[in-house]
Protein backbone atom coordinates (compact mmCIF):
# COMPACT_ATOMS: atom_id res chain seq x y z
CA UNK A 1 0.00 0.00 0.00
CA UNK A 2 1.37 3.15 -1.30
CA UNK A 3 2.61 5.34 1.95
CA UNK A 4 4.81 8.67 0.12
CA UNK A 5 6.18 11.08 1.93
CA UNK A 6 5.90 14.32 -0.02
CA UNK A 7 7.98 17.17 1.15
CA UNK A 8 7.00 20.90 0.32
CA UNK A 9 9.50 23.51 0.04
CA UNK A 10 7.52 27.20 -0.11
CA UNK A 11 4.67 25.28 1.37
CA UNK A 12 3.97 28.97 2.74
CA UNK A 13 2.54 29.84 -0.51
CA UNK A 14 -0.52 28.16 1.04
CA UNK A 15 -3.12 28.35 -1.66
CA UNK A 16 -0.97 26.31 -4.27
CA UNK A 17 -0.18 23.89 -1.41
CA UNK A 18 -3.20 23.21 -0.20
CA UNK A 19 -4.31 22.69 -4.22
CA UNK A 20 -1.68 19.94 -4.05
CA UNK A 21 -2.25 18.31 -0.86
CA UNK A 22 -5.77 18.17 -1.51
CA UNK A 23 -5.16 16.64 -5.07
CA UNK A 24 -3.16 14.41 -3.67
CA UNK A 25 -5.72 13.15 -0.73
CA UNK A 26 -8.34 13.02 -3.13
CA UNK A 27 -6.79 10.58 -5.60
CA UNK A 28 -8.06 6.83 -4.93
CA UNK A 29 -5.28 4.87 -3.38
CA UNK A 30 -3.53 6.85 -1.96
CA UNK A 31 -5.00 7.00 1.48
CA UNK A 32 -1.86 7.67 3.91
CA UNK A 33 1.42 8.97 4.03
CA UNK A 34 3.33 11.99 5.33
CA UNK A 35 3.26 16.01 3.71
CA UNK A 36 6.69 17.64 5.26
CA UNK A 37 5.69 20.81 5.23
CA UNK A 38 9.05 23.55 5.04
CA UNK A 39 9.19 27.53 4.57
CA UNK A 40 11.01 30.41 6.19
CA UNK A 41 8.55 32.11 7.03
CA UNK A 42 6.84 30.33 10.40
CA UNK A 43 3.28 32.25 9.97
CA UNK A 44 2.96 31.02 6.47
CA UNK A 45 3.99 27.75 7.37
CA UNK A 46 1.64 27.22 10.27
CA UNK A 47 -1.24 28.53 7.81
CA UNK A 48 -0.77 25.70 5.11
CA UNK A 49 -0.45 22.89 8.35
CA UNK A 50 -3.68 23.94 9.48
CA UNK A 51 -5.61 24.25 6.11
CA UNK A 52 -3.82 20.57 5.55
CA UNK A 53 -5.17 18.85 8.57
CA UNK A 54 -8.52 20.38 7.85
CA UNK A 55 -8.54 18.47 4.40
CA UNK A 56 -7.24 15.37 5.79
CA UNK A 57 -10.06 15.29 8.69
CA UNK A 58 -12.63 15.94 5.94
CA UNK A 59 -11.30 13.16 4.20
CA UNK A 60 -11.22 10.76 6.59
CA UNK A 61 -7.93 8.95 5.00
CA UNK A 62 -4.46 9.02 7.24
CA UNK A 63 -2.25 11.07 6.04
CA UNK A 64 0.04 13.02 8.46
CA UNK A 65 1.30 16.68 8.79
CA UNK A 66 4.95 17.59 9.78
CA UNK A 67 6.57 20.73 9.25
CA UNK A 68 9.85 23.04 9.81
CA UNK A 69 11.45 26.07 8.90
CA UNK A 70 14.59 23.64 8.31
CA UNK A 71 14.43 21.63 5.56
CA UNK A 72 17.35 19.68 6.04
CA UNK A 73 15.10 18.31 9.07
CA UNK A 74 12.28 17.31 6.68
CA UNK A 75 14.57 15.69 3.80
CA UNK A 76 15.26 12.33 4.51
CA UNK A 77 13.02 9.63 3.52
CA UNK A 78 11.52 12.22 0.99
CA UNK A 79 9.99 10.17 -1.76
CA UNK A 80 8.34 13.51 -4.02
CA UNK A 81 9.37 17.10 -3.34
CA UNK A 82 7.47 20.24 -4.56
CA UNK A 83 9.16 23.12 -5.24
CA UNK A 84 6.99 26.21 -5.18
CA UNK A 85 9.79 28.96 -3.29
CA UNK A 86 9.37 32.63 -4.17
CA UNK A 87 12.59 35.16 -3.05
CA UNK A 88 12.09 38.36 -2.59
CA UNK A 89 9.33 38.24 -5.04
CA UNK A 90 7.44 41.20 -2.78
CA UNK A 91 10.65 43.49 -2.81
CA UNK A 92 11.23 43.05 -6.45
CA UNK A 93 8.24 43.18 -8.07
CA UNK A 94 8.76 46.77 -8.86
CA UNK A 95 11.66 47.24 -9.55
CA UNK A 96 11.60 44.16 -12.33
CA UNK A 97 8.46 45.91 -13.87
CA UNK A 98 9.30 49.42 -13.44
CA UNK A 99 13.09 50.12 -14.52
CA UNK A 100 12.58 48.08 -17.42
CA UNK A 101 9.32 50.19 -18.06
CA UNK A 102 11.42 53.33 -18.29
CA UNK A 103 13.53 52.08 -20.92
CA UNK A 104 10.53 51.48 -23.14
CA UNK A 105 10.39 47.21 -22.45
CA UNK A 106 6.85 46.94 -20.99
CA UNK A 107 5.90 43.87 -19.12
CA UNK A 108 2.27 42.14 -18.48
CA UNK A 109 3.27 39.39 -15.87
CA UNK A 110 7.56 39.87 -16.08
CA UNK A 111 8.35 36.75 -14.01
CA UNK A 112 9.58 34.22 -16.80
CA UNK A 113 11.10 36.01 -19.06
CA UNK A 114 12.58 39.43 -20.27
CA UNK A 115 14.07 41.67 -17.50
CA UNK A 116 11.78 40.75 -14.68
CA UNK A 117 11.92 36.83 -15.14
CA UNK A 118 15.66 36.79 -16.04
CA UNK A 119 16.30 38.54 -12.49
CA UNK A 120 13.64 36.75 -10.89
CA UNK A 121 15.94 33.82 -12.06
CA UNK A 122 19.40 35.36 -10.54
CA UNK A 123 17.54 35.43 -7.25
CA UNK A 124 16.04 32.65 -6.95
CA UNK A 125 18.62 30.11 -8.76
CA UNK A 126 21.26 29.63 -5.66
CA UNK A 127 18.13 29.12 -3.57
CA UNK A 128 17.09 26.08 -5.42
CA UNK A 129 20.33 24.93 -6.44
CA UNK A 130 20.97 24.49 -2.73
CA UNK A 131 17.71 23.14 -2.45
CA UNK A 132 18.10 20.46 -5.21
CA UNK A 133 22.21 19.55 -3.60
CA UNK A 134 20.78 18.87 -0.23
CA UNK A 135 17.99 16.57 -2.07
CA UNK A 136 20.30 14.81 -3.50
CA UNK A 137 22.29 14.45 -0.67
CA UNK A 138 19.92 13.70 1.99
CA UNK A 139 17.01 11.81 -0.17
CA UNK A 140 18.59 10.73 -3.23
CA UNK A 141 15.74 8.71 -4.35
CA UNK A 142 13.23 11.80 -4.18
CA UNK A 143 11.32 12.49 -7.94
CA UNK A 144 11.37 16.68 -7.98
CA UNK A 145 8.41 19.03 -9.01
CA UNK A 146 9.71 22.22 -9.57
CA UNK A 147 6.37 24.64 -10.39
CA UNK A 148 8.37 28.10 -8.97
CA UNK A 149 9.09 30.38 -12.46
CA UNK A 150 10.99 30.81 -14.38
CA UNK A 151 10.28 27.23 -15.02
CA UNK A 152 13.02 26.96 -17.86
CA UNK A 153 15.69 27.73 -16.41
CA UNK A 154 15.26 26.71 -12.86
CA UNK A 155 14.42 23.25 -14.65
CA UNK A 156 17.81 23.19 -16.80
CA UNK A 157 19.62 24.30 -13.85
CA UNK A 158 18.59 21.67 -11.68
CA UNK A 159 19.37 19.16 -14.50
CA UNK A 160 22.91 20.26 -15.27
CA UNK A 161 23.67 19.71 -11.38
CA UNK A 162 21.74 16.51 -10.55
CA UNK A 163 21.05 12.72 -11.60
CA UNK A 164 17.61 13.63 -9.42
CA UNK A 165 14.64 12.89 -11.38
CA UNK A 166 13.40 16.19 -12.16
CA UNK A 167 10.39 17.61 -13.82
CA UNK A 168 9.10 20.97 -14.09
CA UNK A 169 5.35 21.22 -13.87
CA UNK A 170 2.95 23.97 -15.42
CA UNK A 171 -0.73 24.06 -16.07
CA UNK A 172 -0.90 25.63 -19.48
CA UNK A 173 -1.41 23.03 -21.57
CA UNK A 174 -3.99 21.44 -19.37
CA UNK A 175 -5.77 24.91 -19.35
CA UNK A 176 -5.12 25.77 -23.51
CA UNK A 177 -5.87 22.32 -24.11
CA UNK A 178 -9.52 22.99 -22.79
CA UNK A 179 -10.16 26.60 -23.87
CA UNK A 180 -9.52 25.12 -27.17
CA UNK A 181 -11.84 22.41 -26.86
CA UNK A 182 -14.64 25.25 -25.56
CA UNK A 183 -13.36 26.85 -28.83
CA UNK A 184 -14.15 24.40 -31.02
CA UNK A 185 -17.43 23.34 -29.36
CA UNK A 186 -16.36 19.68 -28.97
CA UNK A 187 -16.05 17.86 -26.21
CA UNK A 188 -12.76 17.79 -24.67
CA UNK A 189 -12.41 13.72 -24.05
CA UNK A 190 -13.27 14.00 -27.46
CA UNK A 191 -10.16 16.41 -28.98
CA UNK A 192 -6.86 15.03 -29.78
CA UNK A 193 -4.13 17.02 -30.23
CA UNK A 194 -0.25 17.22 -30.11
CA UNK A 195 1.75 19.90 -28.11
CA UNK A 196 5.68 20.42 -27.61
CA UNK A 197 7.94 23.51 -27.09
CA UNK A 198 9.10 25.07 -23.80
CA UNK A 199 7.18 25.91 -21.20
CA UNK A 200 4.98 29.00 -22.37
CA UNK A 201 5.78 28.66 -25.64
CA UNK A 202 4.95 25.08 -26.17
CA UNK A 203 2.58 24.70 -29.88
CA UNK A 204 -0.29 22.80 -30.65
CA UNK A 205 1.02 21.63 -33.52
CA UNK A 206 -2.25 19.24 -34.73
CA UNK A 207 -5.94 19.42 -33.62
CA UNK A 208 -8.61 16.89 -34.40
CA UNK A 209 -12.05 15.36 -33.85
CA UNK A 210 -12.80 12.31 -34.67
CA UNK A 211 -10.35 12.22 -37.57
CA UNK A 212 -11.21 15.71 -38.94
CA UNK A 213 -8.59 18.53 -38.77
CA UNK A 214 -9.64 21.42 -36.09
CA UNK A 215 -7.34 24.28 -37.66
CA UNK A 216 -9.75 25.40 -40.86
CA UNK A 217 -12.48 25.98 -37.87
CA UNK A 218 -10.38 27.49 -35.17
CA UNK A 219 -8.84 29.90 -38.11
CA UNK A 220 -12.35 30.59 -38.58
CA UNK A 221 -13.51 31.08 -35.29
CA UNK A 222 -10.64 33.43 -34.67
CA UNK A 223 -11.82 35.65 -37.60
CA UNK A 224 -15.22 36.21 -35.28
CA UNK A 225 -15.02 39.44 -33.39
CA UNK A 226 -16.44 38.49 -29.92
CA UNK A 227 -14.08 35.17 -30.26
CA UNK A 228 -10.65 37.52 -31.41
CA UNK A 229 -11.08 39.57 -28.09
CA UNK A 230 -10.92 36.68 -25.90
CA UNK A 231 -7.44 36.06 -26.96
CA UNK A 232 -5.82 38.58 -29.34
CA UNK A 233 -2.26 37.66 -29.03
CA UNK A 234 -2.62 33.95 -29.66
CA UNK A 235 -5.22 34.54 -31.98
CA UNK A 236 -2.22 36.43 -34.32
CA UNK A 237 0.07 34.38 -33.44
CA UNK A 238 -2.10 31.41 -35.10
CA UNK A 239 -3.41 32.98 -38.19
CA UNK A 240 0.33 34.21 -38.94
CA UNK A 241 2.67 31.28 -37.81
CA UNK A 242 0.28 28.22 -38.08
CA UNK A 243 -0.27 26.80 -34.37
CA UNK A 244 -2.11 27.73 -31.18
CA UNK A 245 0.71 28.40 -28.29
CA UNK A 246 0.22 27.33 -24.55
CA UNK A 247 0.48 30.71 -22.64
CA UNK A 248 -2.10 33.22 -22.37
CA UNK A 249 -2.22 36.50 -24.46
CA UNK A 250 -0.88 38.91 -22.13
CA UNK A 251 2.10 36.46 -20.46
CA UNK A 252 3.04 35.48 -24.77
CA UNK A 253 2.88 38.94 -25.80
CA UNK A 254 6.47 39.32 -23.95
CA UNK A 255 7.83 36.60 -25.35
CA UNK A 256 8.26 37.57 -28.93
CA UNK A 257 9.14 41.10 -30.63
CA UNK A 258 5.75 41.65 -32.19
CA UNK A 259 2.97 43.33 -29.81
CA UNK A 260 4.81 45.49 -26.95
CA UNK A 261 7.89 47.38 -28.58
CA UNK A 262 6.12 50.32 -29.61
CA UNK A 263 3.24 51.88 -27.74
CA UNK A 264 0.57 51.85 -30.59
CA UNK A 265 0.93 47.91 -30.72
CA UNK A 266 0.25 47.62 -27.14
CA UNK A 267 -2.52 49.41 -27.89
CA UNK A 268 -3.66 47.42 -30.63
CA UNK A 269 -2.80 44.09 -28.86
CA UNK A 270 -3.08 44.18 -25.19
CA UNK A 271 -6.50 44.10 -23.52
CA UNK A 272 -7.29 44.15 -19.16
CA UNK A 273 -6.24 41.76 -17.32
CA UNK A 274 -3.98 38.52 -18.40
CA UNK A 275 -4.47 39.63 -21.97
CA UNK A 276 -1.54 42.25 -21.76
CA UNK A 277 -2.37 44.75 -19.33
CA UNK A 278 1.14 46.95 -18.61
CA UNK A 279 1.97 45.93 -15.53
CA UNK A 280 -0.59 43.62 -14.86
CA UNK A 281 1.45 41.23 -12.24
CA UNK A 282 3.23 44.07 -10.44
CA UNK A 283 0.56 46.08 -9.55
CA UNK A 284 -1.43 43.22 -8.37
CA UNK A 285 1.00 40.08 -6.99
CA UNK A 286 1.04 41.77 -3.45
CA UNK A 287 -2.93 41.62 -3.40
CA UNK A 288 -3.28 38.47 -4.52
CA UNK A 289 -0.86 37.15 -2.37
CA UNK A 290 -2.90 38.45 0.88
CA UNK A 291 -6.29 37.25 -0.62
CA UNK A 292 -4.69 34.31 -0.60
CA UNK A 293 -4.02 33.65 2.60
CA UNK A 294 -6.95 35.60 3.64
CA UNK A 295 -9.39 32.74 1.59
CA UNK A 296 -7.64 30.08 3.60
CA UNK A 297 -8.41 31.78 7.06
CA UNK A 298 -11.73 32.25 5.60
CA UNK A 299 -11.92 28.03 4.78
CA UNK A 300 -9.95 27.59 8.33
CA UNK A 301 -13.75 29.26 9.90
CA UNK A 302 -15.89 27.96 7.97
CA UNK A 303 -16.85 31.09 6.05
CA UNK A 304 -16.27 29.66 2.96
CA UNK A 305 -17.03 25.81 1.65
CA UNK A 306 -13.72 23.57 1.72
CA UNK A 307 -12.72 22.09 -1.53
CA UNK A 308 -12.11 18.82 -1.65
CA UNK A 309 -11.99 18.45 -5.77
CA UNK A 310 -9.36 17.09 -7.57
CA UNK A 311 -7.53 19.75 -9.91
CA UNK A 312 -6.00 18.82 -13.35
CA UNK A 313 -2.55 20.25 -11.71
CA UNK A 314 0.00 17.03 -12.43
CA UNK A 315 1.53 16.47 -9.34
CA UNK A 316 -1.04 14.15 -7.75
CA UNK A 317 -1.09 12.11 -10.99
CA UNK A 318 2.66 11.72 -11.25
CA UNK A 319 2.62 10.32 -7.60
CA UNK A 320 -0.57 8.04 -8.43
CA UNK A 321 1.89 7.17 -11.36
CA UNK A 322 4.71 5.84 -9.84
CA UNK A 323 2.84 4.71 -6.31
CA UNK A 324 -0.15 2.63 -7.60
CA UNK A 325 1.30 2.43 -11.04
CA UNK A 326 -1.17 3.66 -12.89
CA UNK A 327 0.38 5.14 -16.23
CA UNK A 328 -0.59 8.64 -17.16
CA UNK A 329 0.50 11.29 -20.01
CA UNK A 330 1.57 14.42 -18.86
CA UNK A 331 3.39 17.36 -20.05
CA UNK A 332 6.51 18.20 -18.27
CA UNK A 333 9.51 20.05 -18.26
CA UNK A 334 12.57 17.92 -19.18
CA UNK A 335 16.09 17.91 -20.49
CA UNK A 336 15.83 17.79 -24.69
CA UNK A 337 17.60 14.55 -25.31
CA UNK A 338 16.39 14.50 -28.63
CA UNK A 339 12.55 14.68 -27.84
CA UNK A 340 12.19 17.96 -29.93
CA UNK A 341 14.88 17.19 -32.83
CA UNK A 342 15.02 21.12 -34.04
CA UNK A 343 15.89 21.93 -30.22
CA UNK A 344 18.72 22.30 -28.59
CA UNK A 345 19.84 20.23 -25.64
CA UNK A 346 18.22 22.32 -23.32
CA UNK A 347 14.34 22.49 -21.29
CA UNK A 348 11.62 21.31 -23.16
CA UNK A 349 8.14 20.94 -22.69
CA UNK A 350 6.88 17.45 -24.36
CA UNK A 351 4.67 14.66 -23.56
CA UNK A 352 5.72 12.65 -20.48
CA UNK A 353 4.37 8.76 -19.81
CA UNK A 354 4.39 8.46 -15.98
CA UNK A 355 4.31 4.61 -14.18
CA UNK A 356 6.04 3.30 -11.74
CA UNK A 357 9.75 3.38 -13.61
CA UNK A 358 9.14 7.10 -13.03
CA UNK A 359 8.68 10.16 -15.57
CA UNK A 360 9.89 9.24 -19.12
CA UNK A 361 9.88 11.94 -22.18
CA UNK A 362 8.03 10.91 -25.57
CA UNK A 363 9.95 11.90 -28.66
CA UNK A 364 7.92 14.29 -30.09
CA UNK A 365 10.03 15.06 -33.70
CA UNK A 366 10.69 17.90 -34.99
CA UNK A 367 8.46 20.96 -34.70
CA UNK A 368 7.29 23.22 -38.09
CA UNK A 369 10.70 25.36 -38.22
CA UNK A 370 9.00 28.92 -37.53
CA UNK A 371 8.10 27.44 -34.33
CA UNK A 372 11.80 25.89 -33.78
CA UNK A 373 12.86 29.40 -34.20
CA UNK A 374 11.59 31.33 -31.64
CA UNK A 375 11.89 28.76 -29.24
CA UNK A 376 15.37 28.46 -29.61
CA UNK A 377 15.60 31.91 -28.91
CA UNK A 378 14.61 31.90 -25.82
CA UNK A 379 16.47 28.84 -25.11
CA UNK A 380 20.09 31.04 -25.77
CA UNK A 381 19.08 33.61 -22.88
CA UNK A 382 18.08 30.48 -20.49
CA UNK A 383 21.53 28.77 -21.36
CA UNK A 384 23.12 31.99 -20.62
CA UNK A 385 21.10 32.96 -17.32
CA UNK A 386 21.83 28.51 -16.30
CA UNK A 387 25.65 29.45 -16.77
CA UNK A 388 25.55 32.50 -14.53
CA UNK A 389 24.17 30.90 -11.89
CA UNK A 390 26.45 28.15 -12.18
CA UNK A 391 29.26 30.09 -12.51
CA UNK A 392 28.08 32.93 -10.77
CA UNK A 393 28.95 34.89 -13.46
CA UNK A 394 27.09 38.46 -13.75
CA UNK A 395 27.84 39.65 -16.76
CA UNK A 396 26.33 36.11 -18.11
CA UNK A 397 23.14 37.66 -16.86
CA UNK A 398 23.94 40.93 -18.41
CA UNK A 399 24.67 39.02 -21.97
CA UNK A 400 21.43 36.74 -21.43
CA UNK A 401 19.47 40.12 -21.10
CA UNK A 402 21.52 41.30 -24.33
CA UNK A 403 19.54 38.51 -25.82
CA UNK A 404 15.89 38.67 -24.71
CA UNK A 405 13.92 39.33 -27.94
CA UNK A 406 11.39 41.86 -26.18
CA UNK A 407 14.06 43.66 -24.84
CA UNK A 408 16.21 43.88 -28.02
CA UNK A 409 13.43 45.00 -29.84
CA UNK A 410 13.19 47.99 -27.85
CA UNK A 411 16.53 48.70 -26.90
CA UNK A 412 20.13 49.09 -28.20
CA UNK A 413 22.93 47.04 -26.50
CA UNK A 414 24.30 50.35 -24.38
CA UNK A 415 20.88 50.72 -22.91
CA UNK A 416 20.17 47.14 -21.91
CA UNK A 417 23.59 47.53 -20.25
CA UNK A 418 22.56 50.54 -18.40
CA UNK A 419 19.25 48.61 -17.57
CA UNK A 420 20.65 45.89 -16.15
CA UNK A 421 22.83 47.84 -13.90
CA UNK A 422 20.13 49.99 -12.64
CA UNK A 423 18.04 46.45 -12.03
CA UNK A 424 21.29 45.17 -9.90
CA UNK A 425 21.66 47.94 -7.82
CA UNK A 426 17.97 48.10 -6.67
CA UNK A 427 17.53 44.37 -5.89
CA UNK A 428 21.24 44.15 -5.07
CA UNK A 429 20.53 42.95 -1.65
CA UNK A 430 18.95 39.68 -3.21
CA UNK A 431 21.83 39.03 -5.47
CA UNK A 432 24.46 38.23 -2.91
CA UNK A 433 25.22 34.31 -4.30
CA UNK A 434 27.73 36.69 -6.98
CA UNK A 435 29.57 38.81 -4.71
Amino acid sequence: MANPKITFIGAGSSVFAARLITDIVATPGLDSGTFALVDIDADRLDLTRRISEKVIQASAKEWQVVTSTDREELLPGTDYLVNSIEVAGLDCVQPDYEIPFKYGVDQCIGDTIGPGGIFKALRTGPDWLAIVSDTARLAPGAVVMNYTNPMSILTLAAARITDLSVVGLCHSVQGTSRLLADLLEVPYLELEWKCAGINHNAWFTALSHRGTDMYPRLRKRAREPEIYERDPVRFEVMLHLGAFVTESSGHFSEYVPYFRKRPDLVAKYARAGYRGESGFYARNWPQWREAGAAHIRATLNDDVPLDLDRSHEYASYIVEAIELDRPVEIHGNVSNDGAIENLPAGNVEVACRVDAKGVQPSRFGALPEQLAALNRSHMAVHELVVEALLERDREKARLALMLDPLTAAVCSLEEISRMFDEMWAAERPYLTAFE
